[in-house]
């Protein structure tokens, strides 16, 4: 038997913040030491800073601890103890699980686990479940190509965990997938938010069944923005009839966040695992109080085998000046993972982040869910060119779309597009993470 209160912990995610900051300061303290003592890389840089683990007295002593990127890891990696080089903790025999990043942002990190770990990782991800309704009684359908890239891997084992019932859909494809969900009348499912609108669509356009007739009640999306974009989380809502829930994390760093049954409008950090800061992005002074965006630098307290200190992300995030009704006190990000330091742009001396473009497009009536952005220069000038979908039926709308879009686009972005309208189910399709922004300026 699964307690019902077995992944609602009130001693943990309802701690005052004085508490909260006591435990995060001394699992830090242990992690900190730790790669000190085990990590070459870790302890290189800690040396080259001047600081030991005794300096760390107090939570402000930690914004003294340097950072590490991601590039830094691609660099000390595939040498030996190989194929993870300096930052590995433990003996390669207690490498139990490899994962790698999905490489979208250059060559791939990969990331090392022990069995410990894993049971680590599992766990982040049975709280996540739990706060989303996930219970016993449910049958999960995970519709992911199970491979080196982590993605719901750990969702799986965390279903698991919590008793509910587990449907792998690997190697089936969309439309068997979908088939597979009627057969057995699945009540969960984990995706992307491209790859649920992509189901959604293959139900109604090439299976002809209705995806909100399905038993879906709760979906679960990770690896993009969308399900923190009102619009993008209403499509999907619609689309299948069920309450969509928004979860961020990295194969390097570990399942950091999540949306829970309140659904407040942003992701709660969690920090009894997790230790998150923000960090202006043009000053690099760190932000305190809600109501500004910088890059998250986070640290992921309990993982042995290649620590994740203080890790440069690149996601843009900010405080949410409010409490959660859930009752929890683990904070909030507003809005969740807005985008990526490395993603906002400047185009035409404006800063320019792909989410804002999804939120105009996701919100027009007539439009389909995909969409691309091409960024290029005619000369010396920026050009943006924004690639539409109508949807089928509504064609002869065009010019009354076409002028909602611009009027939207102009309003949301502060800036001008030259509009392309595609035939519907001709622009590129993504099952796990989408490629739909191009920044070709840099071959100019």
């Amino acid at each position: 038997m699964v307690s019902e209160q077995k992944y609602w912990n009130p001693f943990l995610e309802t701690l005052p913040l004085e508490k909260l900051q006591a435990l995060q300061l001394k699992k830090f303290r242990n992690i900190f030491e730790w790669a000190y003592e085990h990590s070459r890389f870790h302890r290189s840089l800690y040396e080259k800073a001047g600081i030991k683990p005794e300096d760390i007295r107090s939570i402000a002593d930690i914004k003294h601890v340097p950072t590490v990127e991601k590039s830094m890891m691609r660099d000390i990696q595939r040498k030996e103890p190989f194929p993870y080089g300096d930052a590995l903790c433990v003996p390669l025999e207690e490498v139990s699980e490899f994962r790698q990043t999905s490489g979208t942002t250059g060559q791939p990190v990969y990331q090392p686990d022990t069995w410990q770990d894993w049971e680590w990782w599992s766990e982040c991800w049975a709280f996540i479940l739990w706060a989303q309704e996930y219970r016993p009684s449910d049958r999960v359908f995970i519709p992911f190509g199970y491979n080196v890239f982590v993605a719901f891997w750990a969702g799986h084992y965390a279903a698991e965990k919590i008793g509910a019932e587990v449907v792998p859909g690997g190697v089936l494809d969309t439309q068997a997938r979908i088939l597979k969900i009627q057969e057995l009348r699945c009540t969960a499912m984990m995706a992307t938010p491209t790859y649920v609108l992509g189901m959604a669509d293959a139900a109604r356009n090439k299976l002809g069944i209705d995806p909100a007739s399905l038993t879906i009640s709760k979906i679960t999306c990770a690896g993009e923005p969308g399900a923190s974009i009102p619009t993008t989380k209403k499509r999907m809502e619609e689309a299948w009839g069920a309450k969509v829930y928004d979860h961020a994390g990295a194969t390097e760093i570990g399942a950091w966040s999540f949306e829970c049954e309140s659904q407040p409008g942003g992701l709660h950090v969690n920090e009894a695992f997790f230790l998150v800061e923000i960090q202006d992005i043009d000053t690099g002074e760190y932000i305190e109080e809600p109501g500004k965006r910088g890059k998250m630098i986070i640290t992921a307290l309990d993982r042995v085998a290649q620590p994740c200190i203080r890790f440069d992300s690149k996601d843009v995030i900010e405080w949410s000046p409010d409490p959660c009704p859930c009752g929890r006190t683990f904070r909030l990000i507003k809005g969740g993972v807005v985008g990526r330091a490395d993603d906002i742009t400047k185009v035409k001396g404006v800063l320019l982040s792909p989410s804002a473009i999804e939120e105009v497009v996701r919100g027009i009536d007539g439009l389909g869910d995909e969409f691309e952005v091409v960024v290029d220069k005619v000369g010396d000038i920026d050009r943006i060119t924004l690639k539409v979908e109508i949807v089928k039926g509504r064609e002869s709308e065009r010019q009354k779309i076409e002028g909602v879009l611009k009027d939207q686009l102009r309003l949301k972005t502060n800036l001008g597009y030259v509009l392309e309208f595609h035939d519907y189910g001709t622009l590129p399709r993504y099952d796990v993470k989408a490629k739909r922004f191009k920044d070709l300026r840099e071959k100019h």
